[in-house]
């Protein structure tokens, strides 16, 4: 293993990014981000005005590397899909050896990740699950389900945190556990419309289990009561999480806890619409009623302005999901190298504005077409 003296000679740490004692991002990389995001994400441009200046630009920075990463794959189309995956890891990789290409969202991703101290591993992740995507890759157990997520969600999750200044492994399980259970809640939405593209997300294990040949079903894909159990196991699993995420976010700053709690709720809600419907996503896709969404949103409001209740810890001592474990070892060991404090920004944000934010940042970073994806 190199030593500390080899990684400080060659700019790395250990935790996989690099020190600069220089920004690489400029103001025209930032108006460029934001321009990308004009042209193909007005809802979020928009939003992201409501965050101070420094985590605003932060964020759109995160955004627009994802938005590039979205554009590269859909223009790579389905025969070149794993090549553009290349080509994007060859710039992640360059982007956090401090010579990003000579794109404005790869300088000011190059930046963001040495200020916030966003260790390879999580964005690493978030392509990992875009190229199980582009493999076709089904999945076998729940287990496998929930490492398939934690990649397209997870890390998500994992990085939010980050941004808000919340590094400790438990803060960061919890926001794994976050991103799963939403990433679950999409999958029991989203089934009839992957199944009509070809895609299965359920784990094949229980649908044999249930009676269902996957083959057989994804060609021909109706609901039947036998499908209906499996979406229900998959939602239990979703509603176990955000409970057990309920304690991270009562651990936020003050100013983050709405627009989080409102987004665990509104996601949440997905599934208790799935199981209004008799657990049928196959018919219709879900939908939460625009005044459920406000009802929901009250009461994410609520719940900031009291302590939220403090989910039991499991048998482990809140130890992160397994599958999701290397992400938090990687924060872990960013933290090892040094602390990356960014949480003025809390003080300067008042809770009914964050709330705008947050739950559009969510909205905006839930997969496009069940593949991972950025939503236009």
């Amino acid at each position: 293993m190199p030593s500390q003296s080899s990684f400080a000679q060659s700019g790395f740490t250990p935790s996989g990014f690099i020190r600069s004692d220089r920004a690489l991002v400029s103001p025209a990389d930032l108006a460029a981000c934001r321009a990308l995001l004009r042209d193909g994400s007005r809802s979020f441009l928009l939003a992201s005005r409501l965050l101070p200046q420094g985590v605003r630009d932060d964020a759109v920075a995160l955004y627009a590397f994802c938005r590039v990463a979205d554009d590269a794959i859909d223009h790579a189309g389905a025969g070149n899909s794993l090549a553009a995956l290349d080509w994007l890891r060859e710039r992640l990789a360059l982007a956090y050896a401090g010579r990003p290409m000579a794109i404005a969202a790869d300088r000011a991703l190059a930046d963001l990740v040495v200020r916030r101290g966003i260790p390879m591993a999580l964005p690493a992740a978030l392509l990992e699950g875009f190229a199980w995507d582009a493999e076709g890759r089904r999945h076998q157990e729940l287990s496998d389900v929930v490492a398939y997520a934690v990649r397209v969600a997870g890390s998500v999750g994992a990085m939010m945190a980050l941004l808000m200044d919340r590094r400790e492994p438990e803060s960061v399980a919890r926001a794994c556990d976050l991103g799963v259970a939403m990433q679950l809640s999409n999958i029991a939405r989203d089934v009839g419309e992957d199944a009509r593209a070809g895609r299965l997300y359920l784990p094949l294990s229980w649908l044999r289990e249930a009676g269902i040949d996957p083959d057989a079903w994804l060609a021909r894909p109706l609901f039947n009561d036998a499908l209906a159990s499996v979406v229900r196991r998959l939602l239990e699993v979703a509603e176990a999480l955000y409970w057990r995420a309920d304690g991270g976010i009562a651990s936020l700053p003050l100013a983050c806890r709405p627009g989080i709690q409102a987004a665990r709720l509104l996601y949440a809600g997905i599934g208790h619409e799935v199981a209004r419907h008799g657990f049928d996503s196959v018919a219709d896709r879900a939908v939460v009623p625009i005044g459920r969404k406000l009802a929901l949103l009250a009461r994410g409001l609520a719940a900031a302005a009291a302590p939220l209740r403090a989910a039991p810890l499991p048998a482990a001592g809140g130890a992160p999901l397994p599958e999701a474990a290397f992400l938090v070892a990687a924060v872990s060991e960013t933290n090892s190298v040094g602390s990356h404090p960014h949480a003025a920004f809390v003080a300067r944000s008042s809770p009914p504005r964050r709330v705008a934010w947050l739950i559009e940042l969510f909205t905006q970073l839930e997969r496009r077409d069940q593949l991972g994806r950025v939503e236009p």
